[in-house]
């Protein structure tokens, strides 16, 4: 009887040889594991333990170092970024996403093929061989699953067959997403992305670890691995933006006494999880104002001390979760009521809801700083040395706040758009902070100019359009100047001639009677009292063919 039973053990450890020689998806995913990895993790849905066997002979596994891994892909190593939303608030979904990114000149075709690209290479890098991957040189030791049936070949490492999806078979790359203990493995083509859902996911830092094989012919050889962080946490991950009007620099924190500071909570929530959730902002700002509550992610708040405050924010949502299980018999009475017919263990089909909550702290320092700039008169000046062609303008500006040190002025178009001069000069003012800045124009028209006051800690920007007068010989004021001088001119030149010409027909006027001198001298009389009448205007009480008329009449 006792020879059976070793008998019988000797078969059990035989039968159990190839199974621990087996390799398992844990000895080809993860080779840099560390030694306090611990295996108890809940079950991911659509997941598989790590702990199932691995199809060697058709998914090889290479070692680092392997010579293979260099130059089995022609032109050098493919590379795949690793990359998610993390972190992931519990119960949401986290995106994986990988890349892969092929040696120069290489891409995927609409067809799953790696091509190389058109005008990219050099006439020294072309070759005849129209593949960029060396199956040849991947081959090793049995490599390529020789006699491996068409049934058997379109598997993935575990065995399961592909999803004959539509296009399936232009996706020649296998992907295999390792984490927690579990894999996922995907077909797709040079970037595919996978979610899942965190509410079994262990809160805090996690690694996911993803291994690339390329489809050729019957085999499939690795050509990438990458391994990324991600977190997962039971705290609204968000970040706060600080901005306020005339501060020079938002980063550091330091903002202007009696000026408004924008806050806006931006929370990350890239799958949406808490659209459905109400969420509050209860903001302290840390100047004994007293708790702020909103439900709106933007706030303004005016600090109007000078010094240090301590910035707190506490963000509060009401976020989905499975309702827990209520026991069949009715609770124990207590000395507190509920609402009259209403009962808790009836309410298990409603949505119940869990309370999470998301933290800011800041310390942000408040300090005195310019306020306002106005420009409050412009004139024209006149200045020996200056330019043909450019015109000087000076500008009276006042401020309110502290004292300038820098002024800035931009002369652009009158859109504002295509900057022409950009001039800055140290300010030297009193403490009613009144100056005068100083700017040349090119010519006469209509420009933009932004005018900017700083000191240390803050700027202050005001905006004008500017109608510099004509310089310009060619500019429309000139022109029309000048065709009013030539009118003139020409008047003061008809009128000389007409006078001329009376002057001398009165002088030598013929003596005839006749009736065709008359009416000659009459027009020529009624064409000289015209033109005098024109460019001498006089009362026409005073003329005389008014009295010759009366007379008639």
């Amino acid at each position: 009887m006792e020879c059976r039973y070793r008998f019988l053990g000797f078969l059990l450890l035989a039968a159990g040889l190839p199974l621990d020689a087996a390799v398992r998806f844990h000895d080809v995913l993860s080779n840099e594991r560390p030694s306090a990895y611990t295996r108890e993790h809940n079950q991911l849905n659509g997941w598989s333990s790590d702990e199932n066997d691995w199809n060697e002979k058709l998914y090889p596994v290479w070692k680092t170092g392997d010579l293979r891994w260099r130059n089995c892909w022609k032109g050098g190593r493919v590379q795949a970024v690793l990359t998610s939303d993390s972190p992931a608030l519990v119960g949401s979904n986290i995106i994986f996403a990988v890349n892969l990114v092929f040696p120069r000149c290489q891409k995927e075709d609409a067809n799953g093929n790696i091509i190389y690209e058109k005008n990219c290479r050099n006439d020294t890098d072309l070759s005849p061989d129209p593949y960029v991957y060396n199956s040849t040189a991947c081959i090793e030791d049995g490599d390529g699953g020789n006699g491996t049936g068409q049934s058997h070949y379109n598997v993935f490492p575990d065995g399961k067959p592909f999803p004959h999806h539509p296009g399936w078979k232009k996706r020649n790359f296998v992907y295999v997403f390792h984490t927690l203990g579990q894999y996922f493995q995907r077909l797709g083509r040079c970037s595919v992305s996978v979610s899942i859902n965190t509410a079994n996911v262990t809160l805090g830092p996690q690694l996911m670890e993803v291994t690339v094989y390329r489809r050729h012919g019957r085999a499939f050889f690795p050509i990438a691995k990458v391994k990324d962080i991600y977190v997962v946490t039971d705290q609204i991950p968000l970040l706060v933006t600080m901005a306020q009007k005339n501060d020079r620099n938002s980063s550091d924190e330091t903002f202007l006494k009696d000026l408004p500071i924008l806050f806006d909570v931006l929370i990350h929530d890239p799958s949406h999880f808490l659209n459905q959730s109400a969420i509050y902002y209860k903001w302290n700002f840390g100047d004994n104002t007293g708790l702020f509550v909103s439900n709106n992610h933007i706030s303004n708040h005016t600090y109007v001390l000078n010094g240090t405050f301590s910035l707190n924010l506490t963000v509060q949502a009401a976020a989905p979760a499975p309702c827990p299980l209520l026991s069949s018999s009715p609770p124990k009475p207590t000395l507190s009521s509920v609402p009259d017919g209403v009962k808790p263990w009836e309410l298990s089909d409603e949505s119940c809801q869990i309370y999470r909550y998301g933290y800011f702290k800041a310390t942000i320092t408040i300090v005195e700083g310019i306020l306002e700039v106005n420009i409050v008169q412009m004139t024209d000046v006149a200045k020996p040395g200056t330019q043909p062609g450019s015109s000087l303008m000076d500008f009276v500006v006042t401020c309110q706040g502290t004292v300038p040190t820098e002024v800035c002025t931009v002369i652009s178009d009158p859109t504002c758009q295509l900057a022409q001069d950009v001039v800055c000069d140290p300010v030297d003012v009193d403490h009613s902070c009144l100056l005068t800045v100083t700017r040349a124009f090119r010519g006469s028209g209509t420009y933009c100019m932004n005018l900017t006051l700083r000191d240390e800690t803050s700027l202050a920007l005001t905006s004008t359009l500017i109608a510099v007068p004509g310089s310009d010989p060619a500019s429309p004021s000139r022109m029309a100047n000048g065709a009013l001088v030539c009118v003139g001119c020409l008047m003061i030149l008809v009128t000389v001639i007409a006078l001329l010409m009376y002057k001398k027909y009165k002088e030598y006027k013929p003596i005839e009677n006749s009736a065709e001198t008359q009416v000659r001298g009459k027009s020529l009389d009624v064409f000289l009292n015209r033109a005098k009448a024109t460019f001498f205007p006089r009362n026409q009480e005073k003329d005389p063919l008014l009295k010759n008329q009366a007379g008639v009449i």
